[in-house]
Parts: structure tokens; sequence; C-alpha cells
């Protein structure tokens, strides 16, 4: 009778969760949705992402960061480092973090919270960073760097002409916020040595956009800043909404005895 109850209780619990599975990947690729179309529909105003192109060169070279042009000419000397760094770009952006959210979604769904929300708020404040502050890529501005992926492909973005993606919103970097949350919920939530394996995905990604010319160092800054912001955003959601305990009645203070009778509780 027991097993019977248990395996009724297991049927109706398989629906719930394969309803709640349906309702996040919905969810999930509502904002996948948005943030490809919210790219697409931002103004393209070219003027001043290539003036704004040009501060950021000049900032970064004032702030003594390394020339993204020279660490490109370094790495492309072998050949099959522009094909390798373009495939890791277009292929593991998308499905690496697809991937995080799903791990998290069947063996640790609290953590899974926690991090889609990390994630929608680190991408809300990355395209409203993109509307306030357009920026053509190195690739764009002509500093020095080579398109790799109009060179040797394969290339994540069609011909600059065609109008159909918004190519200069490079801050932030959000191939790199991304890639940063990754390993940030990866080395939080799980254990054994493997998850530093995973969370080498932060800095190979950032090594990647740089060689690739589609961002500059700053952009990938802006997006670990707003990435440390959707946390501590997250901490203070989660504070609010966790249930207030009340508070223990007061500890009842025993009287004299009088008389060398029994002591009274106040």
């Amino acid at each position: 009778m027991t097993g019977d109850v248990v395996q009724m209780g297991r049927r109706r619990a398989f629906p719930a969760k394969a309803r709640s599975f349906v309702t996040e990947l919905a969810l999930m690729l509502t904002l996948f949705a948005v943030y490809k179309a919210g790219r697409v529909l931002i103004d393209q105003n070219v003027a001043a992402a290539m003036a704004n192109a040009l501060h950021i060169w000049d900032l970064e070279r004032a702030l003594f960061l390394p020339d993204e042009s020279a660490l490109q000419r370094w790495v492309l000397e072998w050949e099959p480092a522009a094909f390798l760094a373009n495939l890791y770009y277009v292929g593991v952006h998308f499905p690496g973090t697809a991937l995080l959210l799903v791990w998290l979604f069947v063996r640790h769904r609290d953590a899974y919270r926690r991090v889609r929300t990390e994630l929608v708020l680190l991408t809300a404040a990355g395209m409203a960073v993109h509307m306030a502050f357009p920026l053509a890529p190195p690739r764009l501005a002509g500093f020095g760097t080579v398109d790799t992926m109009l060179a040797v492909g394969p290339s994540a973005y069609p011909a600059a002409a065609d109008g159909i993606a918004n190519q200069y919103a490079a801050m932030p970097s959000l191939h790199v916020g991304w890639a940063l949350l990754v390993a940030v919920a990866v080395v939080r939530t799980a254990r054994g040595r493997w998850r530093w394996v995973v969370a080498a995905h932060a800095p190979v990604t950032v090594l990647v956009v740089v060689v690739t010319a589609n961002h500059y160092w700053l952009d990938g800054l802006v997006a670990a800043a707003l990435l440390l912001g959707a946390i501590a955003a997250t901490n203070g959601l989660a504070r609010l909404r966790a249930p207030v305990r009340p508070a223990a009645p007061p500890a009842r203070i025993a009287r004299p005895a009088r008389d060398g009778g029994v002591p009274s509780a106040a």
C-alpha cells in the first residue's frame, strides 16, 4: 500500500516538473529572442559609434591596457587560430549558457532561480548600455585589426550593409558577461576539480572576443561590472523575499518564593 502511494506521488510530480521545465524554457527562449531582436532594433548611429570607438581606444592607451591589434597579430601567427577563435565566438556563447541553465534546473533548482535572475538583469543592463552608448568594434573602427570572421569565417554577422544585425553595439560584451556568469555559477554551485575547467570558459572568451576584434578590453570590464551589479541586485531581491520569522516570546522570569513556597513565574 505504501509503495502504491509513493508511485502515485511520483507520477503526479512528473507532470508538474515537466510543466515547470516548459515554462522556464519558454521564458529563456523569450529572453534570448528579445536580446537578439533588441540588438537589431537599436538605432545604428554609425557616426556616434565611430567617435566613441576613438574615445575608447584613447582611454585604453591612457590606462596602459594591452593593444588589441598587437595581441591579434601575435595570436594569428598560428594560421588556424583565427578559425578556432571564430568558431568559439559563434558556437559557444548561446549553447554554453543554455547548458548551464539546463544543468542548474535539473540538479540545483535554487541555484537555477538565482542565476536566471542574474542573467535577466545582466542582459537588460547590457541592452540599456547598447542603446545609450553605440560603439564600433575594433574590426570596424580601423585600428589595425583584421576582421577574422570576414577573412576565414565562420561569421556571427551577415554582411555589414544588409541592415539585419546591429554591429555597432560592442559595449558591453555580453559574450564576456555571460561567460563570467557561467564561471561564477559553476564555481559556487558545483564540487570537484572539473568546475575549474568549465570556469576557464570566461578567460577563453575574453581572449576570443579580442582576437576576433569584436570587442575592446573595456567592453569586457564593463560587462564584469554589470554582472557584479546584477549579483548584488539579485541578493537584495532574495533578502526582500525571505520570510520574516516571528520574534521569540520573552522568557518568563521566576519570582522569588514567598514564605518558603514554590517560586512563581512572572
